[in-house]
């Protein structure tokens, strides 16, 4: 083995991944047979912290970065003027167990540029977890990226080895997939998704009759939606997702705020940057759908077809809707308690558990770990002192961004305390 040639490989494709984010796991409970090699914990994985504390990671990398294809947001472009390279089948297989070998690495993350047609490449990336599972005994975690427009025969074998499978949408909207990706058809995207989401729900009714019968891709199927690339305003996208999450039964639907890597006049200008603030919006939003029981229209519509930059998407509806507050946390439901602003959900059981024993006042909502600085605005509880607040929803704003800022100065002075 060229060990020199290996590295070098190592270093392109494994730089070249960098901008696909979609890599964390969840749902996967691979349990280690056999005497093999590994064992997917089901708790995360690729740089992500368990909860318990634990780092946890992934060996992330692409089997190659050449491509038919030329997509504009892509750097990886067919027409782009950079360093190329390939993995062979065996390289990789070997990479993975050396590298858990030595604890660097507790599963692959395996994607690929489209090289000869999509059934060539996403045959080798089967091939690479095949031989993982059945040669190797590896049980640790397996996430393979899905090839738009490879057949349904390699989809179902590609679930039988991967925990997960993805397939990134890239961009929200047919129309500007159109514009930066010609050569490539929204269908062949959604065809894999429709394929795995069916063999999930096929294998788990069979699993019901007949016990020996595989989990197929346990971990579910993940997408990703590059974020400014084109002009979709946050409204489009978070449509877009509610869509693949109630169509195809996404597990997670990840948003990668477009990095300009190349000159090209349907981009956005090199050095203008998607504001990860903006990219954190979204994920908010997407958390609040998923687990607070909020409509996508509540939060955007067609009045309000962007988040706010400046507060998150909670309290940004809360400030519209003050018809709705005060809450009274010692009578509301629990899911009027997830939409008071500061409140997360773990907040909101405590709430639910402690008020069954009295009536709770603000120091009982102290004492129990309630962070009061935003929710004090939008509820009341068994206390009269806090009755007669002013909540006009501009104050309201100006006050709790006051009091972040405030904060965040008190802990730069001390940070800088420790220095000086």
């Amino acid at each position: 083995m060229n060990f020199e040639r290996i590295k070098e490989k190592l270093s392109i494709l494994a730089d070249a991944a960098k901008y696909d984010v979609s890599c964390s796991s969840s749902g996967s409970k691979r349990t280690n047979t056999n005497k093999g090699l590994g064992d997917s914990s089901g708790m995360g994985i690729c740089h992500s912290y368990t909860e318990d504390g634990r780092c946890v990671s992934l060996l992330k990398i692409l089997l190659t970065n050449h491509c038919i294809f030329d997509c504009a947001y892509c750097v990886s472009r067919k027409n782009n003027d950079i360093k190329r390279a390939a993995f062979k089948i065996q390289e990789v297989v070997d990479l993975t167990i050396n590298f858990y070998r030595r604890n660097y690495i507790e599963g692959l993350f395996l994607s690929s540029g489209i090289f000869h047609n999509p059934d060539y490449t996403m045959e080798r990336l089967v091939s690479i977890a095949k031989k993982l599972r059945l040669e190797e005994n590896f049980n640790g975690y397996i996430h393979l990226k899905s090839i738009p427009g490879c057949s349904d025969e390699l989809m179902r074998e590609a679930g039988l080895y991967a925990d997960r499978l993805s397939i990134n949408i890239e961009i929200p909207t047919v129309s500007g997939l159109k514009l930066l990706a010609p050569e490539k058809d929204h269908k062949d995207f959604i065809k894999p998704m429709e394929k795995v989401k069916n063999e999930i729900i096929q294998y788990k009714a069979e699993k019901k009759i007949i016990k020996n019968t595989p989990v197929y891709a346990p971990a579910g199927q993940s997408t990703q939606m590059i974020v400014g690339a084109t002009g979709e305003s946050d409204k489009d996208i978070m449509y877009s997702a509610v869509h693949y999450y109630s169509t195809y039964n996404m597990k997670r639907v990840y948003y990668s705020g477009y990095v300009p890597v190349l000159e090209d006049n349907r981009l956005p200008a090199l050095g203008t940057e998607v504001p990860m603030l903006r990219e954190n919006r979204l994920y908010q939003t997407d958390w609040l759908l998923r687990f607070y029981g909020f409509d996508v229209r509540e939060l955007l519509n067609h009045n309000h077809p962007n988040l706010d930059i400046d507060i998150d998407p909670k309290l940004s509806w809360a400030l519209r809707n003050m018809h709705m507050f005060p809450v009274d946390v010692n009578t509301a439901d629990k899911q009027l308690l997830a939409r008071i602003p500061g409140l997360g959900m773990k907040s909101v059981h405590k709430i639910i558990n402690a008020r069954k024993y009295r009536r709770l006042n603000w120091e009982n909502l102290k004492a129990i770990g309630i962070a009061m600085s935003r929710a004090k605005y939008f509820m009341v509880c068994n206390s009269s002192n806090f009755e007669s607040r002013d909540l006009e929803p501009e104050r309201i704003k100006s006050m709790i961004l006051q009091s972040s800022q405030s904060k965040y100065q008190k802990f730069y002075n001390q940070q800088l305390s420790l220095f000086n």
